[in-house]
């Protein structure tokens, strides 16, 4: 590009580069978020998001039959677009010595550089857009302390209120079925969980395949220093053998993946590391060695990424698309910004490939702080949440091998729907993978709840946008034709 004469030459030193400064098209600008931007004004770096413009179409996968097939062509699809598209980008950093850290589930890479950077990046013909890369806190629930084991098996209300126990007299526990949590992560060995821990088999453990941490810590082994991710796990299939009953599927196998630092902190580009395991899981610190027939069937995700934190609404979007065309159960929590119309509008519940879930308490009253839709934030007005579960005063695992009763959030609804899957596949082996099939029977099934409150529509109506379809009934979903 030629200067105007009456420009100076200004030399600025970029990872040991010289180079020329020049003008700046509007179309490159355009490409760069308003984040990214700010953050690399007057000399300053930042972490971003190189989106490349050829993504992978995921669409053939939806006609393919079984979880394993989709789960391969998934994965295989992705990896090549990845591989034939990124490499011109990674050569350019690697000259210009940019840290970058490379993906495939969305065909992106994450970079750490200045203006001159990502102005560069910008201009290239073969990236889409250049996004900010903030970390997020997200406000989880917190325990309310510890308490006393019941001395006889107690069955929690919550798990009751769903119709676990139903199913559980026919044989079903959800045996066969694999569960992820992607969370603050998850401790292991706690007798609630010890047992039903992929990694273990009896007699020793084995974390590859089992286990990632995302966070800056890197643990090899499963831990969780803030308690949310393992109570939320808890909640899917819980049981220390004796009287704490506590989860809806005991007899599944759970994998996890830690997002967030012990301050609940995460950033999309950990959220995204987390899903690229959880659909090809790898041993731990291998991740060339990623399996999709290791993936989980069902992933809860009781977590936000605010656009008010900066997250952009679609950073998230082709990543949840990607695990849902693989043939995994992707539950979301609807959010705790109630009780408000249009209060579902952060990431990853506002997505039409997320099911998204209210929280209900012991009434099947709405909870005051569950979000309603419909979806604004994304100019789609799309009816949210799908489904409802209780997610008030419930009672879980939490690190330190004890429990905790008090819980409220749709952090603690969400695991009854992703754990439920786990009993509807053991019971409906053909539905496996098959995950617009299985929503739609938890729609059928449940017990439809109506509102007072209009969001966008009659609250009167099946479905509404405060309890969805209503209430999971997994007994009437498991007998279901």
């Amino acid at each position: 590009m030629t200067l105007r004469r009456f420009l100076p030459y200004a030399v600025l030193m970029v990872a040991g580069a010289l180079l020329l400064s020049r003008p700046v098209s509007s179309s490159q600008t355009e490409k760069i978020s308003a984040r990214v931007l700010n953050e690399t004004a007057n000399g300053g770096s930042t972490e971003a998001l190189v989106v490349l413009a050829e993504q992978a179409d995921l669409s053939p996968a939806s006609a393919l039959q079984g979880k394993l097939a989709k789960g391969r062509y998934v994965v295989n699809t992705l990896r090549a677009v990845a591989n034939r598209t990124q490499g011109p980008v990674l050569d350019f950093l690697r000259r210009r010595g940019v840290p970058y850290q490379a993906f495939y589930i969305v065909n992106m890479i994450k970079v750490t550089g200045n203006r001159a950077l990502m102005e560069d990046l910008a201009a290239r013909t073969d990236v889409a857009q250049i996004d900010a890369n903030p970390h997020v806190r997200t406000a989880l629930p917190q325990p309310t302390g510890y308490d006393v084991a019941p001395v006889a098996p107690v069955v929690e209300w919550n798990v009751k209120q769903v119709k676990a126990p139903q199913v559980w007299k026919l044989g079903l526990h959800g045996e066969g079925m694999v569960v992820a949590g992607a969370d603050t992560g998850v401790q292991w060995d706690h007798p609630a969980l010890k047992k039903q821990y992929r990694g273990w088999d009896g007699h020793q453990v084995n974390h590859d395949y089992n286990w990632h941490d995302a966070s800056p810590e890197h643990s090899p082994t499963p831990v969780d220093p803030n308690a949310h991710g393992t109570f939320t796990v808890s909640e899917m299939v819980g049981y220390d053998g004796g009287s704490n009953v506590i989860g809806v599927a005991p007899g599944a196998q759970w994998i996890a993946c830690r997002n967030m630092d012990p301050n609940g902190t995460g950033s999309p580009t950990s959220y995204t590391e987390c899903f690229e395991f959880l659909i090809a899981p790898y041993p731990v610190g291998h991740p060339d060695q990623g399996d999709p027939t290791k993936a989980p069937d069902s992933i809860n995700n009781s977590w936000i990424c605010p656009q008010s934190e900066g997250c952009s609404t679609n950073t998230l979007l082709k990543i949840v698309n990607a695990v849902r065309a693989a043939g995994i159960f992707p539950a979301m929590a609807a959010g705790n910004s109630g009780s408000g119309c249009s209060s579902v509008d952060t990431p990853p519940a506002i997505y039409q490939a997320s099911v998204s879930v209210g929280a209900t308490d012991r009434s099947n009253q709405i909870a005051s702080f569950s979000s309603r839709g419909p979806v604004t934030a994304d100019g789609s007005n799309r009816l949210k949440p799908e489904l409802s579960a209780p997610g008030e005063d419930v009672r879980g695992a939490v690190p330190g091998n004890g429990y905790s009763s008090g819980w409220s959030g749709t952090s603690m609804a969400a695991p009854h729907v992703a754990g439920g899957v786990a009993l509807i596949w053991q019971a409906k082996p053909g539905l496996a993978g098959n995950i617009t099939a299985t929503e739609k029977l938890y729609a059928k099934t449940a017990l439809h709840l109506k509102s007072s409150q209009n969001c966008g529509g009659s609250g009167q109506n099946i479905p509404n946008n405060v309890f969805g379809y209503g209430l999971i009934n997994l007994y009437n979903a498991v007998k279901a034709p």
